[in-house]
């Protein structure tokens, strides 16, 4: 552990697997106090018996206001304020426009991008107050939208939209807003696909490369947040080697 961030307060999203998990693993392996939500609790546990560091578990739904009020307001109680917000949670549901399932639209519209919002919401005056960060994992899909992944980019776009915006707004005041989008990861989020040809494509692309691995991105979350306070890193892209588009 080296301690270089002793004292800061870090709430992640979608905690339980992934890039998510990797992510709370390596902020309070640095020395963070870390709040891990996900829906999944058991999984959270696990997480907190392998932390080297303080790992505390919430039930955190993104999609619900409350769920996501309740979390933040959690961290602030415990551990005194919060410094960094990591929205990870995040669904992908690829498929074709014509003939799709709708209400899969709705659930990436209000995990990936109404529930970053709500979170980023709930965090903002406690952000304000310690001069934090905003980590939004976005995806390529936020750059480059690609048949059968219309809505999905969709949210991704809607991200990046919203964490500039959010930029300018909060920049002067010292808080710093960081956009990472990751290129093909090995997680579990082609397992959310329902389409079964979708996610046969999509597990054909992955295994045509070296992917790149939960922690590589959770060492750019880490490289984005310790930097002096003067240093704002914006936006990491970060593809595999392997990924040409």
């Amino acid at each position: 552990m080296s301690g270089i961030l002793k004292g800061k307060v870090v709430l992640v999203t979608g905690a339980s697997s992934g890039i998510g998990e990797a992510t709370a693993l390596a902020l309070a392996a640095e020395g963070a106090r870390v709040v891990a939500g996900a829906r999944r609790v058991g999984r959270l546990k696990d997480l907190v018996d392998r932390a080297a560091g303080e790992v505390a578990a919430v039930e955190l739904d993104v999609t619900d206001q409350a769920s996501v009020r309740a979390a933040v307001a959690g961290a602030v109680e415990r551990f005194g304020g919060l410094d960094v917000l990591v929205n990870n949670a995040g669904v992908m549901l690829s498929g074709p426009i014509s003939g799709a399932d709708t209400t899969e639209w709705t659930r990436m519209v209000e995990t990936n991008l109404l529930g970053s919002m709500y979170a980023v919401h709930a965090a903002l005056p406690h952000l304000l107050e310690r001069k934090g960060c905003v980590v939004q994992v976005s995806s390529t899909s936020g750059r480059v939208a690609s048949a059968n992944s219309g809505v999905y980019a969709a949210t991704k776009f809607g991200v990046t939209a919203f964490s500039e915006a959010l930029r300018q707004e909060v920049t002067a005041q010292g808080v710093r807003v960081v956009v990472v989008e990751p290129g093909f990861v090995a997680t579990e989020l082609v397992g959310h696909i329902t389409d079964p040809a979708m996610q046969a494509a999509a597990q054909s692309i992955a295994a045509s490369m070296r992917t790149l691995r939960p922690e590589d991105i959770a060492n750019a979350v880490v490289y984005a947040v310790t930097q002096p306070e003067h240093v704002a890193v914006n936006e990491i892209l970060i593809r595999p080697t392997d990924q040409t588009l």
